[in-house]
């Protein structure tokens, strides 16, 4: 894709963390940028941040990708604004972490629900709109939890393989309307995810921003090759 510049892009789960980490760069990289969440109060103290980073335009919409009528409500109002869209990042995701036998059939809903099948609605209602672009992209945040289970981790572990497994089946429907999809898959990430402290292992843990450059890595190269999937995992992990 090359230049980023006047591109429209709409990013899930975009007002903290690694979300709000890709909002920053790509409109650093002069992306229009719209960002999704739940939280009235992370979106206001998104923006500013979002905005800071250069004279893009930066929309705040609050949604929950469980719900496909505010995927397809959000998607609409960023299309009537900025006129098209041409990346999709889906970053939204939820953990919940414990034994099978602990979990409540409505934490394993959340967590699916959240982690893959609001990818697929964003999806199903985002690419009639990268079509009539001509093509565009769409990126998966997934996790090396998809490949490596653990204990206590069952629902987010089956969330993210079954993400893994649709970034590539979908990679292959629409790779010849010019679509590219990819999905990363990063480790331990210091962020709040899962209501950890952010600080915690950041001397060692991944940094959001890290995943961010792979992620403007993947829209800016040359459109002959596709890196389909992306492993990033910390260079010095505890012992």
């Amino acid at each position: 894709m090359g230049s980023l510049s006047g591109k429209v892009a709409f990013v899930t789960g975009g007002s903290r963390g690694i979300g709000l980490a890709i909002a920053r760069v790509l409109v650093l990289e002069g992306a229009q940028v719209a960002i999704t969440g739940k939280s009235d109060a992370h979106l206001s103290a998104a923006r500013p941040l979002i905005e800071a980073e250069g004279p893009a335009s930066v929309e705040t919409l609050k949604a929950d990708v469980r719900r496909y009528e505010d995927v397809e409500r959000a998607l609409a109002a960023v299309v009537s604004r900025f006129g098209g869209l041409d990346i999709v990042i889906n970053n939204a995701g939820v953990g919940i972490f414990a034994n099978v036998a602990d979990m409540s059939p409505e934490q394993w809903s959340e967590v699916i629900d959240t982690n893959l099948t609001g990818v697929f609605h964003v999806c199903h209602a985002a690419i009639p709109h990268l079509r009539r672009r001509g093509g565009g992209t769409i990126i998966n945040i997934s996790s090396l939890a998809g490949k490596n289970s653990f204990t206590t981790a069952a629902a987010y572990c089956a969330s993210k393989a079954g993400l893994n497994a649709f970034s590539e089946a979908l990679m292959q429907e629409v790779r010849y309307d010019n679509i590219r999809v990819s999905y990363v898959m990063p480790g331990s990430v210091a962020t709040e995810f899962a209501g950890g402290d952010e600080a915690k292992g950041a001397d060692w843990k991944t940094a959001p921003e890290d995943v961010a450059d792979v992620v403007r890595d993947l829209l800016q190269q040359n459109p002959r090759s596709l890196a389909s999937r992306v492993e990033l995992r910390p260079s010095k992990p505890r012992k």
